[in-house]
């Protein structure tokens, strides 16, 4: 099993999950607790439903070093569509606000995205789970209420359009601890005047942890078998 600093059940683990398309990342922490039959498991940065990638978790003693590692920088790598918004700014909800973008150039795409580099604030989505009033921001969005976050400094440190096939843009972005790159979407849209939502999103590094060295959730349970 490729795998990164994996220790004896006594010591704790460090696992690296390739999370799957649609789960949540309480689904693959309670997937793993109730496998290893052992209370203290978390993970080190959240992971939205619709993205994909590198979640790691910890056992035992090794939850300790959970804030030391989502402290670490992120990586991703993904798709914008340019020419409409969704409220959760994902294909969370639904697509609105259809746009022209047929005047959209790939110098215009890559120029935009030299704006959003270095620190910056940045206001979370609607749809997220920060606590706003001791409720998840995301029930209240849900519900039809309007949640007013607070800007965040984050800092972008690399933002590479890698592919344009319009209305798809493709990127790598290595940035912050707290950086949402749904947000990232939603401001790049607004900078080219034809909106935009995230449409494909995978995590690919946590500081020197990668994803080439995880694995999938089925293929870590069948080494709980052996």
């Amino acid at each position: 099993m490729n795998m990164a600093s994996i220790n004896n059940n006594d010591q704790g683990m460090v696992l690296l999950i390739d999370k799957p398309f649609r789960w949540t990342s309480f689904d693959v922490v309670k997937k793993v607790r109730n496998a290893m039959k052992i209370k203290k498991v978390g993970h080190s940065g959240t992971l939205d439903p619709l993205a994909t990638g590198l979640l790691i978790l910890c056992t035992g003693p090794k939850t300790k070093t959970i804030n030391q590692i989502q402290d670490q920088e992120k990586e991703y790598q993904g798709t914008f569509t340019i020419g409409a918004t969704t409220p959760s700014y994902d294909l969370e909800t639904e697509i609105i606000n259809l746009k022209e973008y047929g005047h959209i150039t790939t110098e215009m795409i890559h120029k935009a995205a030299d704006q959003f580099t270095g620190w910056l604030d940045q206001i979370p989505p609607q749809h997220s789970a920060i606590k706003k009033d001791g409720q998840r921001a995301y029930v209240a969005a849900r519900a039809g209420k309007e949640v007013v976050l607070e800007p965040r400094k984050v800092e972008i440190k690399v933002f590479e359009i890698t592919a344009v096939r319009l209305p798809e843009v493709d990127f790598r972005v290595v940035c912050s601890k707290g950086t949402y790159i749904r947000s990232l979407a939603r401001d790049f849209g607004e900078h080219l005047g034809t909106g935009a939502y995230l449409s494909a999103l995978t995590r690919v590094r946590i500081g020197a942890y990668h994803l080439d060295n995880a694995t999938t959730v089925a293929a870590f349970l069948e080494t709980l078998k052996s």
